[in-house]
């Protein structure tokens, strides 16, 4: 099908690739998502690919700065006024032998095959000025209609790569689409075929998933089709699970989605939020009364997402920022003290104190009986906004004496003495801010360590 009369807006740069690709007698083509995204309207696309019946060397002939990014599979990156952008020759797919990956590619004149390999209908559409909106596979009407379907055969295209069953269920919660039936048949059926992605891949749609708009719709989807417990068996053993706590009318895995859809769009925040009960299960124990309990499971806690961050390739700020998270999510302190305030930002740090708190309250609105807990919370982020705010000091950096000023003042050597001097100091002024001159600090040495 071909739509003449519609336009979509294309950026200068785009239009000089395309203008000199069809100016040296070739076909070019915008394609994929960047026209899905405009199509479906309000989404500005953030890139721009473009295919073509030029070859990859006639590509690189035409245009002064090329880089051959994946040159194996026909794609040059065109570079213009300092931006690139994806220039892909025509090609159908060789034969895929580990669910991942051709093990080459054939260029072709035909555009219509090359849409053919691409994944769902709705990225399986291409347009350009003079021909207007090219759509072989229908995914016109599957926009119109609000669905996620596999072009061709659903099945061979999560065998040729089985990320495909992950960009699914990532598309239908960031568009809120539905999957549709025989699509979502073919992920159960081919679900056990994620393990021969790479973890790097699968840690990238999961953070696509946890920042959508319909997150809590995708990590429901992950369980139906079986896809979460090879992905996060330590998550799926938490369906189900019933708490037997008053605190809580949700199973865990449902608890935890609460948690999820309540917190901030902020990823690491997310990640937080979906892992931070995950050692529920290892630590249930039910009381003389019927009662559950979890006891130590932000610690236990800690020990399983550090195991699960690593596995899926996350970046050490980023294991550190979420187990810090994790660690500290039960420490909402019912009578909250400057003192014990300044504590938890110092063990928390200043940057992560408002994701923390983010993340209590989430968990606080996903459990019932909230009411005490969210005041409590209320309570502790007043107290926390105001010692903030004050500047007063958080750390041994922050105090107005040094570990030189230790050495020269009572001649003593560097090394662990001087650090617990500091600690301990430190332990004063969080108490009483007032202490903290250099004068009365080293008072409290004289008068109490010496």
């Amino acid at each position: 099908m071909i739509y003449k009369n519609i336009s979509m807006h294309i950026p200068r740069n785009v239009k000089i690739i395309l203008n000199s690709l069809k100016k040296n007698g070739y076909e070019a083509y915008i394609v994929g998502g960047s026209v899905r995204d405009c199509k479906i309207g309000m989404i500005i696309p953030k890139d721009y690919d473009i295919t073509t019946n030029a070859l990859p060397e006639e590509i690189i002939r035409l245009f002064d700065k090329t880089v051959p990014t994946g040159i194996e599979h026909g794609t040059i990156t065109v570079m213009i006024n300092g931006d690139g952008y994806e220039v892909t020759t025509y090609r159908i797919d060789g034969e895929y032998l580990d669910n991942r990956r051709p093990v080459g590619v054939t260029f072709v004149l035909n555009l219509k095959e090359d849409l053919a390999r691409r994944d769902f209908t709705i990225n399986a559409l291409a347009f350009n000025e003079e021909q207007g909106l090219i759509d072989y596979f229908n995914g016109t009407e599957d926009l119109e209609n609000k669905i996620i379907r596999a072009v061709g055969e659903p099945n061979k295209r999560f065998q040729e790569d089985a990320l495909r069953m992950l960009r699914a269920i990532r598309f239908a919660a960031r568009l809120d689409f539905e999957i549709e039936e025989k699509t979502l048949e073919a992920i159960k059926a081919n679900s056990h075929l994620i393990l021969n992605v790479s973890k790097e891949r699968i840690r990238d749609e999961l953070c696509k998933m946890l920042v959508s708009n319909r997150t809590t719709k995708a990590l429901r989807t992950l369980k139906e089709t079986k896809l979460l417990e090879y992905i996060l068996p330590e998550l799926q053993v938490a369906v189900g699970f019933n708490q037997r706590n008053p605190h809580h009318d949700k199973d865990i895995f449902e608890h935890t989605l609460a948690v999820v859809e309540n917190c901030p769009l902020e990823l690491n925040l997310r990640v937080a939020a979906l892992l931070h009960d995950i050692a529920k299960p290892n630590c249930f124990t039910i009381d003389k009364e019927g009662i559950g309990h979890f006891y130590g499971h932000d610690k236990k806690g800690v020990i399983i997402c550090q195991q699960i961050l690593r596995r899926l390739k996350f970046d050490n700020e980023s294991i550190s920022e979420i187990i810090i998270l994790v660690k500290e999510h039960m420490n909402v302190l019912t009578k909250p003290t400057d003192a014990s305030v300044k504590r938890l930002i110092i063990r928390t740090g200043v940057d992560l104190i408002e994701g923390l708190i983010s993340l209590q309250k989430a968990d606080a609105l996903g459990s019932c009986l909230s009411e005490t807990r969210l005041q409590e919370i209320k309570e502790m982020e007043e107290k926390a906004t105001e010692i903030l705010e004050s500047k007063v000091p958080l750390s041994i950096k922050d105090l107005a004496i040094s570990g030189g000023d230790l050495i020269n003042q009572f001649s003593i050597k560097p090394g662990k003495e001087i650090g617990a001097m500091l600690k301990f100091l430190l332990e004063k002024v969080l108490e009483n801010p007032e202490l903290n001159s250099k004068e009365k600090l080293l008072a409290i040495i004289y008068t109490e360590l010496l």
